[in-house]
This record gives structure tokens, C-alpha cells and sequence, in this order.
């Protein structure tokens, strides 16, 4: 009897043993581990993007009317620049649709020369609008104070967006009548913006400023040159 207690008693010293070097080895791994995802910390997110439109340097009498909106989808890569891995470079792509409701028609004559007239007020029309389909690379400075285990974090992103728009229409319709043009020589379709985002967590304020006009240098409306230009307010979504 007393030889089994014994051989009980070493019986369960060794299996406490095992157990006890186990969760040593468990948490020395997890440190490693926890190390290794600090070495390894970053940001790469996929955003999806929604924005109110506004058009800026308009010409006299030109107006929006209706909603003007945008989505914004793609992907960033981000490069961490700095040891505590929160101050990064961003580098990415993506694909933005944007409407742009307002009274500035563009039809062409029967020498295919560009017409540009703003509508009158007193002119009843069915719809007016703009719609532009991009390509997008966005190129961020990005400070935020998340960690390798912190996914709720504050954001500060900024930096310049560039694009290239690969189709894009100008739609005027009326009762009887309807004017697509989407093939104009004046409109540029390369973009180059501002961005700055910042928020927490998901939910974050995105405004963009577009730097060059849509038409190109030397675009008269009435004899004067039309520089019209887009800003853009709204949310950006991150997801990991």
C-alpha cells in the first residue's frame, strides 16, 4: 500500500512537472510570437468610400442641382517608416464613380466643334449631369496610434491622390430630347488631388481637392476660361 502512494506521488510530480514546463514553453512561445507580429506590424487595408461632390470656381450662373456623390473603393499598401511602426507611406489602387448634377451643357455643333453653355434657370430640363469613372493611386503619409494587438485606433492620413479617368459622359436629356457626349477633346482626363482622412476606428472624415480643372487650358465658356474644379466631403471605411 504504501509503495503504490509513493509511486502515485511520483507518478503525479512528473506529470505536474510536464504540465508546469508546457505552459513555460506556451508563454515563451507567445512572447516570441507577440515579438515577431511587433517586427511585422502593419496597416494593409482595404478602403471603400463615400462623398458629397462639390463643384468650385464655377462659372456665373452655373449652379449645382440634385445630388452630387461619389464611391471610392481600393486597396493600400503601407510601409512603416519608423520603429514604433505608427508613422507609415502608403501606396495603392482603386477605382472611384462620381456623379455631378449641374446646369453647365456640353453638346457639339455640325462642325463637331465643343458647345459649352450654361442652361437658364427658365429653361425646363429633365436632367444635366456628369459622370466619371477613375483609376485611382493613392499616396499617403499616415500617422495613427494603433499596435500590433490594437485595432481601435485615431488616424491621420494625408497625402496626394492621382487618377486617370477611363470613361466618363455628359448627359443632358429633356422632354423629346437627349445629348450624351463622351468623346469631348477639352476634358482632361488626368486628376490629381489632395487627400486629407482622419477618425477612429472604422469611421473616419475623407476630404478631397482636386488640383487641375476638368478642361483643359485654353477652354473658353462666354469668352472666359472655365476652370471648374471638384471638392470632395464625406467617410472613409477601413477594413483590415
Amino acid at each position: 500500500m504504501l509503495q503504490s502512494s509513493k509511486s502515485t506521488l511520483v507518478i503525479l510530480f512528473v506529470l505536474f512537472s510536464i504540465v508546469t514546463k508546457s505552459n513555460a514553453q506556451d508563454s515563451l512561445i507567445e512572447t516570441i510570437d507577440s515579438l515577431q507580429l511587433d517586427q511585422k506590424y502593419r496597416e494593409d487595408q482595404f478602403y471603400i468610400g463615400v462623398t458629397f461632390n462639390l463643384l468650385t470656381n464655377k462659372p456665373q450662373e452655373l449652379s449645382q442641382n440634385g445630388f452630387s456623390g461619389g464611391l471610392h473603393i481600393g486597396y493600400i499598401r503601407d510601409m512603416p517608416i519608423n520603429e514604433q511602426r505608427n508613422i507609415a507611406i502608403g501606396i495603392g489602387a482603386g477605382f472611384s464613380m462620381n456623379t455631378y448634377n449641374q446646369n453647365l451643357f456640353v453638346g457639339e455643333d455640325q462642325s463637331n466643334t465643343t458647345i459649352f453653355n450654361v442652361i437658364d434657370s427658365g429653361y425646363d430640363y429633365d436632367k444635366n449631369w456628369l459622370s466619371t469613372y477613375l483609376i485611382e493611386a493613392p499616396i499617403q503619409l499616415r500617422w495613427r496610434t494603433s499596435t500590433a494587438a490594437d485595432y481601435k485606433f485615431w488616424r491621420v492620413y494625408t497625402g496626394l491622390q492621382l487618377g486617370y479617368v477611363y470613361a466618363y459622359k455628359f448627359n443632358f436629356e429633356e422632354t423629346g430630347n437627349q445629348v450624351v457626349q463622351t468623346d469631348v477633346p477639352e476634358f482632361d482626363r488626368y486628376r490629381l488631388g489632395l487627400t486629407f482622412t482622419f477618425g477612429y476606428d472604422t469611421f473616419n472624415f475623407h476630404f478631397y481637392y482636386n488640383l487641375n480643372p476638368f478642361f483643359k487650358d485654353g477652354t473658353l465658356i462666354n469668352g472666359q476660361p472655365l476652370e471648374l474644379n471638384s471638392f470632395k466631403l464625406g467617410l472613409m471605411f477601413y477594413i483590415l
